[in-house]
């Protein structure tokens, strides 16, 4: 009998290098090695991907949200500057346009025009060269200019008295002219205070002194029939209101005569007062005589 050969070992099972299937368990003791570079899974990209993409929607979407907010603020501050724009547009038209004067206005106007008219009138203006009067014998007749004084301060310009409340109440100025009458026999010194307006006049009229040798200091003129006239030679004075304006006059004769040297009764009766203040009368009415005032703010189309 030959030699008994070794028996064979039996192969390992499963057997290696085979691609048997392990039915989803890994050899005991040992760990499945790939064969090559792992890949992910399928499912994992694509979730990858949703994500992305929601967040990338999510970005959009918030993007959007503010864009439309910006875009609501800044068409809610335009609409708010074009109406004020417009607003103050149609504030000026309105401001701007020709309209119809209101009463108040008409009132401020004409107001306003009478006060400015000692500066902004000539002084032929101011003092006609001839006023018309009527004496005591109901003929009209008409004094002549002789001269224009240079305007002077208030105070300086009357007896003391009354520049002492035409002081008091801000007077501005005194514009003076001196007047014959037709015959050439009474002298006029007219004077015309220059007040603030037409309540300020008021007042300082009322606290004047009741006395009619006080007021407007006369002017004479050299060389001219008025040389001898001077405060002796006053018979009397007075005044009269027009508008913002006192017109002061006083009177008396061309041939020099004072106060003292004429009876009370003749002063009273003759043509002398009459015509003073016939002539300061006339030209007090023309400073405050009421102006043309425009219909509309424009002139006269509204």
């Amino acid at each position: 009998m030959s030699p008994e050969e070794p028996r064979a070992r039996p192969a390992p099972w499963p057997p290696r290098g085979r691609g048997a299937s392990s039915g989803g368990r890994l050899p005991s003791g040992g760990v499945h090695a790939p064969h090559g570079p792992a890949r992910p899974w399928v499912g994992s990209r694509t979730r990858a991907a949703s994500l992305q993409a929601a967040r990338e929607r999510l970005d959009l979407e918030r993007g959007v949200r503010f864009r439309s907010l910006f875009l609501l603020i800044m068409g809610t501050l335009l609409v708010v500057a074009a109406t004020d724009v417009l607003l103050g547009a149609v504030g000026v038209l309105h401001e701007t346009r020709s309209r119809p004067l209101t009463p108040v206005e008409r009132a401020r106007y004409a107001e306003a025009d009478v006060a400015r008219r000692w500066h902004t009138w000539p002084a032929d203006r101011v003092f006609p060269a001839q006023v018309p009067y009527v004496g005591l014998a109901r003929v009209r007749q008409y004094a002549r200019r002789v001269g224009i004084a240079p305007e002077a301060p208030c105070a300086s310009a009357v007896d003391g008295p009354v520049g002492a409340v035409l002081r008091q109440r801000g007077c501005r100025t005194m514009l003076r002219a001196t007047y014959v009458d037709q015959t050439a026999t009474f002298v006029v010194t007219v004077g015309v205070a220059v007040l603030g307006d037409e309540e300020t006049r008021v007042r300082a009229a009322g606290e004047l002194p009741v006395d009619d040798r006080v007021g407007v200091r006369p002017v004479a003129f050299p060389g001219t029939v008025t040389e001898s006239f001077g405060a002796a030679q006053r018979q009397r004075a007075g005044w009269v209101g027009a508008g913002p304006y006192i017109v002061f006059s006083t009177a008396g004769y061309a041939d020099g005569r004072t106060r003292q040297a004429i009876a009370r009764e003749e002063i009273t009766h003759s043509e002398l007062w009459p015509t003073a203040q016939s002539i300061a009368g006339h030209i007090g009415r023309g400073l405050s005589a009421p102006p043309e005032i425009p219909r509309c703010t424009q002139g006269n189309v509204c």
